[in-house]
């Protein structure tokens, strides 16, 4: 049957053609949807109820729908909420295709502007299901609240004289020369009488190309925290469009997990099914080829996340697992399962190498050029330093008040975006992350022990300023539990106030000795202990006049004296380590510049980007006490413990890759850092310090050099990945110098090569196009600068295999530690004379030797041998 010749051809919203009653009787009901190739129908009729739409959707926000008496509820009346289909997407080719779906108006709609329908050809910013899934705007089609329909920017009257308590709606999409001729209905959706509808709207092809969307779109200033619409019984249909089951997301979204002194411990991110009664998760290993049941669990009910600990792992070769999330449906049992792998733990390996990544926001998800490059470099360990997201991640802003689950599902949304992008990174390997401000929805956090934020006022910087948490404690639980579960025990497992937990520990893998560090929840907020005078706003003092350089012993906490306790103990046990690693939210210097006029940051984003090889002039130092920087006295205790291992230092947070040494009496006498650049820049910081920039080429910059910092911190700049006008689209992601970096440890030659990459690079066709002064090469030794005052004697150790020797002075106060190479031979610098202690220790035997009251000179031609 020739279809146009009952109706008049349209251009989307020519006036609205009389649609024959053969015409929607064949679109409506049963009979508009016949057998094809590809058959889809939605199935909450089989679910139980749960905060979730299933595996085959992401819901726009998360927290905005549900299942609930079988049909998918929107639980809100709220701008653009949409629902996308994952496992099925319209292709180029045009090919006839069907989709329908019933829709029942709630209370939270009525008095307001709405459009319920559907949303064909969904596309996103990058060619990817999961961009058009979260930011996908196509083809709306739909009824609106004056009962017209609405099909794209166009609003086409009817013959409806109100919209229907329930209706059915359904597309049908003939190919039409290269195109498409669009027939809508709307029917009864018990008795299928047609109600209304349009035929022959005539679209391109490339208007429905994308993904397959439910809309529900009211047109409000403010949610409405009512239901607004339910749908059921989704179908599709065609004979050929894009299906891929395996794009699921969920039950099992994705796991991360640790290797420590034999007890792996291995967190599982599961979606919102916990309200299923009968639910479980369990976890499997492939053992000889059999797969073997660990363990099973419930999902916990906020963080909808299970951790599970497995002590005394034995095994020395890769061991792959696997999750199953079993979930009673009305009519069986499915069962679903992520699958994983427990690497070999290296300790054989000459180089260990560590991914460094952190301040991720959405500008380039789902970021798969991250994971192409990544996966060429094959890492040992992946390391997510903080800001794993940022509050406006995914659109929507954030949702600070109303129930506690829903400030659940608002931050899981974010965090389940994070494990959509980088989840393939860290399915095989094993992971460390550590969560920073913004993964707690503040722009900066100063945490003062676990207080309570003063919001009174607001959640704005004002709060923040307060000192504490501005989130409930319980929550600020939850984002610690999904982010840090699977990280080692705690040093120290005592809760701060408000009983909030704490992470901080350390991490023993493949010969590296992790000190995981928590930068912020002990850490004094300025406005609290700095005078008045400072004017203090979000952490920047407005005061121009002020001296914060001044104020160097002011009585703040940084690490406070639980990490430092901590801290003091790592650099002394290296049981299974050779070499020792501190990574940290930022790093303790303030690596940044600002126009000289700037009182604070907030002109970041909007700062001029150089064309490369430019340098900007004018800039100052910043003091952005959000950084370790400040306060100095406390950074500069924290440098002098970990100098005392020879510990290289990772850092996130900075939004401006650098690599410094840090010195405290002077230039260069501790140990290096490096801080990578963002993956996703919404700040991009930059480093401009005032000096001679007749000297300054692209590949030799003037930056570089001794400089001090905001706060009087002396550092040693030896790179700065700034951001540069790179003529590569799009702009915000690619001139605001994002990227990684990769540090590799050699345990027998103790050299740390560090390497930092633009993320438009592609390592396996040029590995060395790194950003300007990478790769960087450091021996060990180069971690703890100071120059030596005087020398012990040299000492050879005969009959023990990489043996671990302690410096102690005449207070028995450690001078450091290091395990020492193959050679057993080592000269003791020790920075004044006197007499000290020296202690040698088999770690594998335990077998301890000490050397009490050995003299140190000036000049030192005394030898000992020391046999075990």
């Amino acid at each position: 049957m020739d279809r146009r010749k009952y109706v008049k051809t349209i251009v989307l919203g020519s006036v609205l053609p009389i649609v024959s009653p053969g015409l929607l009787k064949a679109m409506s009901g049963n009979e508009f949807f016949k057998p094809a190739d590809v058959n889809f129908e939605s199935e909450w009729l089989l679910w139980e109820d749960m905060s979730w739409a299933g595996p085959e959707y992401w819901g726009n926000r998360l927290q905005d729908w549900e299942v609930k008496d079988g049909k998918l509820l929107c639980n809100v009346a709220g701008s653009n909420r949409n629902l996308h289909l994952l496992t099925i997407q319209k292709q180029e080719s045009t090919d006839d295709f069907r989709v329908g779906v019933e829709v029942e108006p709630k209370a939270g709609a009525q008095g307001g502007k709405y459009c319920f329908g559907l949303r064909l050809g969904a596309k996103g910013v990058f060619e990817d299901y999961r961009s058009a899934a979260v930011f996908g705007k196509g083809l709306d089609i739909g009824l609106n609240q004056n009962a017209q329909l609405v099909i794209g920017d166009r609003v086409l009257d009817t013959t409806l004289d109100k919209v229907p308590d329930s209706f059915r709606l359904d597309v049908f999409a003939e190919a039409y020369q290269g195109n498409y001729n669009l027939s809508v209905v709307v029917a009864d959706p018990e008795s299928g009488v047609q109600l209304t509808g349009v035929s022959n709207v005539l679209v391109e092809a490339g208007h429905v190309k994308g993904n397959f969307a439910l809309l529900a779109d009211c047109g409000v200033k403010k949610i409405i925290d009512e239901p607004s619409v339910a749908f059921s019984k989704w179908k599709i249909q065609s004979d050929e469009l894009h299906v891929k089951k395996d794009q699921i997301y969920g039950p099992v979204c994705f796991a991360q997990y640790t290797l420590h002194h034999k007890k792996l411990k291995l967190t599982a991110q599961c979606s919102p099914f916990e309200r299923i009664e009968g639910h479980e998760l369990s976890l499997e290993f492939l053992i000889n080829g059999v797969w073997q049941a660990y363990a099973g669990s419930v999902l916990k009910p906020d963080s909808r996340a299970v951790n599970f600990v497995i002590d005394n792992w034995e095994f020395s070769n890769d061991v792959p697992y696997r999750l199953i999330a079993k979930i009673p449906m009305k009519n069986e049992v499915r069962h679903y399962q992520y699958e994983g792998t427990v690497s070999k733990e290296p300790l054989e390996k000459e180089e260990i190498s560590a991914a460094v990544f952190s301040c991720n926001f959405h500008f380039g998800f789902p970021d798969n050029d991250i994971y192409a490059n990544v996966s060429k470099l094959n890492p040992d360990i992946i390391l997510f330093l903080g800001d794993q997201f940022y509050e406006g991640t995914g659109g929507f802003g954030v949702q600070f008040t109303g129930s506690y689950d829903k400030r659940c599902l608002d931050y899981l949304r974010k965090w389940y975006m994070f494990g959509w992008s980088y989840r393939e990174l860290f399915r095989h390997k094993p992971c460390a992350i550590i969560p920073d401000d913004h993964d707690v929805y503040h722009g900066n956090v100063w945490g003062e022990g676990g207080k309570e934020a003063d919001v009174s006022k607001g959640y704005g910087a004002g709060a923040q300023d307060s000192g504490g948490y501005k989130m409930s404690a319980d929550w600020v639980n939850m984002i610690q539990f999904t982010q840090t579960s699977h990280l080692p025990d705690p040093y120290d497992p005592t809760p701060v106030r408000q009983g909030i937990g704490v992470y901080y520990t350390s991490w023993n893998y493949g010969g590296l000795s992790f000190a995981i560090l928590e930068d912020r929840k002990f850490k004094s907020a300025p406005k609290n202990v700095l005078p008045e005078e400072a004017d203090i706003w979000n952490g920047w003092i407005r005061n121009k006049d002020f001296d914060i350089k001044e104020y160097r012993d002011i009585d703040a906490a940084l690490l406070g004296e639980r990490q430092h306790k901590f801290l003091s103990e790592w650099v002394e046990d290296w049981n299974n380590a050779e070499m020792k690693v501190v990574l940290s939210q930022t790093n303790f210097a303030t690596v940044a510049t600002l126009p000289e006029d700037a009182v604070d940051d907030s002109v970041v984003p909007s700062l001029y980007v150089p064309e490369k090889g430019e340098y900007i002039v004018g800039d100052k130092p910043t003091a952005d006490m959000d950084s370790n920087g400040w306060p100095q006295k406390q950074r500069d205790k924290a440098v002098e413990i970990i100098r005392k291992a020879f510990a290289f230092h990772i850092a996130g947070d900075q939004h401006l890759g650098s690599f410094i040494k840090y010195g405290v009496d002077e230039f260069g006498d501790s140990g290096y850092a490096f801080a990578g650049p963002a993956l996703n820049n919404i700040w991009p910081r930059r480093f401009w310090p005032a000096t001679d920039i007749a000297r300054h080429t692209p590949e030799n910059p003037a930056y570089t050099g001794d400089h001090v910092d905001g706060f009087g911190n002396k550092i040693t700049v030896q790179a700065v990945a700034n951001p540069y006008q790179t003529g590569m689209e799009p702009k915000i992601i690619h001139d605001r110098a994002t990227g990684y970096g990769l540090v590799t440890f050699n345990k027998n030659n103790r050299t740390i090569k560090t390497e930092c990459w633009p993320r438009y690079v592609d390592v396996s066709v040029n590995r060395d196009q790194q950003f300007t002064g990478w790769p960087m090469m450091i021996s060990q030794a180069d971690n703890f600068g100071k120059k030596a005052g005087a020398w012990l004697p040299q000492v050879r150790i005969m009959n023990a295999h990489k043996p671990l020797l302690k410096v102690y002075d005449g207070s028995d106060e450690l001078v450091y530690a290091i395990r020492m190479k193959d050679d057993k031979v080592f000269r003791p610098k020790v920075f004044e004379e006197g007499r000290y202690k020296i202690v040698v220790v088999d770690l594998e035997s335990g077998e301890e030797k000490i050397l009490s009251n050995v003299k140190a000179k000036d000049k030192q031609r005394k030898s000992i041998e020391i046999k075990f």
